[in-house]
């Protein structure tokens, strides 16, 4: 059976044709792709109520030559008892639609029929006659047009009974102008900017199109998470896996595409070659390269990534702990993206595969992603303990595992405090892995991700050269990507170190650029706790210290289980400022994180704060403790020195001040005033202490 035809040629002298190919309002003009509507001089025509003369008028209107009666009969009565007189009466009643005073359309030669479309538009004629070609080469304006002709499926709502023949020709013209559909969308949301207005509603439509169409998935996924709309693409992923689950389709093409948009920020090739010069040459600048004026080659791009975590819905192993199960499942989930240096899968599709019965490993597989944590809630009165683990999905080793215990009458409370100590466990533990296995890399192969961690990595040695080392990491990461916030906030602390510890006589300078690095980390992300940090760490080292407290605070209050924002709340407040607030500030940061690399620094921190609050005793045991831990370099073992010399223990002061010489044989207590800020009534009481040890 033919179906297709070509667009018929307008006779010399034939009516013009207005827009989106409609015949001006003097012409004739039919619509196929939508419900069937046709127009008379600008008026609709009222069709027939029989659906038959309904079909025989879309039929003859794309049949390319005219049709023998016989085929006729065939095509709309199956059985009938005399079918050649009921479509005499279908063609009747068809002339009172085509037909006018001064125009035959509908054509009957004998046995043959046809409608004569020579000086009139059918919208599905138009469509079809150049739909393939604006596909290929058309614009954003032709391909606009054409898609703004379809107002529904062809000939939509017109089904008739006991047609076969006519049921088959009818789904495949629906399937062929669906498909060109859906390619034109395609073609033309390719053609838009990434960021125009109107993408994402035109791979939305596409979708409602074609519900079952990967690639149109794909195109969708691709584009939220290009936008920063994560949540957004996690719940269309897990509502889309869920409908090709029950349709029996594999579902892996939009996991591992799912996979690769996350992780894909593109810069051309020009650009990393570029950056990879600057940071041969020792460049300091980390300035976004202007891309504006050239064009843009996915072939041409590199990515850059952040580490993926699962957190999958705690088990609760009666009915009446599930209400605290999925509290702390939610709690925990919210203060890891409020780090916002992970990717967090969200709650909603933590949730919808755990109501699937999709455990670990498998629901790792399936969201892609690098780390999953799982864990137990389980009522032992009076107590409620609490079990997780935290595993490299890869290759399924436990990078981490712990149990906590709360009492059950604080149950209301447990959620939101045990998820705060958790949430600092698994960043910190994640933050270990990710450094372990940069620094076992090539240096010329890290992505941005990779070149930060193994800058922590280096950084965390508190060595002169170590710390130079951080410093060309970050500066490597920040050129790879600009974006990347966490890099900005490692190469601030870098000058800070330099200005506090390594290089002393140039404070000012490395202040200026732990300060200025630090404000282009908050221009990256605002809603980084690391940026706020940073920028608190930079602001005390210029003596504005509320500014300081006022950064760390907002700090803490973005994500309550960043540690080292405590840790440096209580590191300011302990030498200028409330040394009660200091104590506790330091306390939540151990508690957070108990293996911390800046432990022997929380430790002085409290040991400070505990010589103002003139409980000496303590203060000397916490100076022991912050000397005894690793890392501990020479300010850190300058500041345990005196205190346990202000606290009268000199033998212990004295061999602590051994390590000080041996460390920095010229170190002096102008050197420690100049460091640390000391209230002027406590000035007396170092310097005597130091000249008793020897650091004068």
């Amino acid at each position: 059976m033919e179906t297709d035809r070509k667009p018929a040629q307008l006779k010399k002298g034939g009516r013009a044709l207005g827009e989106h190919g409609k015949a001006l309002p003097d012409g004739f003009y039919l619509r196929l792709l939508g419900p069937l509507k046709a127009t008379r001089q600008g008026l609709e025509i009222a069709m027939p109520s029989s659906r038959k003369v309904r079909a025989l008028l879309g039929y003859l209107a794309l049949a390319p030559r005219p049709k023998p009666r016989s085929h006729l009969c065939e095509l709309l009565w199956d059985v009938a008892n005399d079918p050649r007189s009921e479509l005499r009466w279908c063609l009747t009643k068809l002339r009172t639609v085509i037909d006018d005073a001064g125009r035959r359309r509908l054509i009957t030669n004998g046995q043959w029929v046809s409608v004569d479309v020579s000086d009139q538009n059918v919208d599905a004629i138009a469509f079809s006659g150049s739909v393939e070609k604006a596909i290929v080469e058309g614009s954003v304006v032709n391909l606009k047009r054409l898609t703004s002709m379809i107002h529904g499926e062809f000939l939509e709502g017109l089904a008739v009974d006991r047609s076969p023949m006519f049921d088959n020709w009818l789904h495949g013209q629906r399937h062929r102008f669906l498909r060109w559909h859906s390619q034109a969308l395609a073609r033309l949301a390719s053609l838009l900017p990434r960021e125009h207005e109107d993408v994402l509603a035109i791979l939305r439509k596409r979708i409602d199109l074609v519900p079952l169409d990967e690639e149109a998935h794909i195109d969708l996924l691709r584009a939220l998470v290009g936008r920063g709309h994560i949540v957004e693409a996690d719940h269309h992923l897990a509502t889309t896996v869920g409908l090709y689950e029950r349709e029996g389709l594999n579902s892996t093409a939009l996991r591992e595409a799912w996979v690769a948009s996350r992780r894909v920020r593109v810069t051309t090739s020009a650009d990393r070659r570029q950056i990879e010069a600057n940071i041969a040459l020792g460049g300091e600048s980390c300035e976004r390269v202007d891309t504006s004026g050239r064009a843009f080659d996915l072939q041409q791009s590199f990515s850059a990534r952040r580490a993926s975590i699962a957190v999958l819905p705690f088990e609760a192993l009666t009915p009446a702990e599930s209400g605290l199960a999925d509290g702390l499942t939610n709690d925990i989930i919210i203060g890891l993206a409020k780090l916002r240096n992970l990717f967090v899968i969200g709650q909603g599709t933590s949730f919808t595969l755990r109501d699937r019965g999709i455990r670990a490993p498998e629901a790792g597989t399936l969201l892609g992603v690098e780390y999953i944590t799982t864990g137990t809630v389980r009522m032992d009165a009076p107590r409620i303990r609490i079990s997780l683990q935290l595993c490299a999905q890869e290759s399924g080793r436990i990078v981490w595992a712990d149990e906590y215990d709360s009492r059950a009458d604080d149950a209301p409370m447990a959620p939101a405090a045990i998820a705060t100590r958790i949430v600092s466990c698994l960043d910190a533990e994640i933050r270990l892995a990710e450094c372990n296995g940069a620094i076992v890399k090539p240096p010329n192969s890290l992505d941005a991700w990779e070149a930060h961690h193994r800058g922590l990595w280096h950084m965390y040695r508190f060595t002169e050269r170590d710390n130079d080392e951080a410093q060309r990491l970050f500066q490597r990461a920040i050129a790879l990507d600009p974006t990347f916030s966490r890099a900005y906030a490692g190469l601030s602390f870098t000058h800070w170190q330099n200005a506090f510890t390594f290089k002393p006589s140039q404070r000012q300078p490395e202040t200026d650029r732990a300060f200025d690095t630090a404000g282009r980390g908050l221009q990256a992300d605002p809603q980084d706790p690391a940026a706020h940090w940073a920028f608190g760490r930079a602001l005390w080292l210029r003596r504005e210290e509320a500014g300081s407290l006022h950064a760390l605070n907002e700090a803490v209050t973005l994500s309550p289980s960043f540690a080292i924002a405590h840790y440096t709340r209580g590191f300011v407040e302990s030498q200028t400022g409330d040394a009660a607030v200091a104590v506790h500030a330091t306390d939540i940061a151990r508690q957070l994180s108990p293996f911390d690399p800046m432990l022997y620094a929380m430790c002085c921190a409290r040991a400070f704060a505990l010589v103002r609050l003139g409980r000496y005793e303590e203060a000397a045991e916490w100076a022991l403790r912050a000397a005894r831990k690793p890392n501990a370099h020479v300010q850190a073992h300058a500041l345990s020195a005196l205190i346990l010399a202000v606290a009268g223990k000199v033998t212990e002061a004295l061999r602590e001040a051994d390590i000080v010489r041996r460390l920095r044989p010229t170190y002096s207590i102008d050197d420690f005033l100049s460091s640390y800020r000391v209230v002027d009534s406590e000035v007396p009481a170092y310097k005597t202490a130091a000249r008793r040890i020897g650091i004068i």
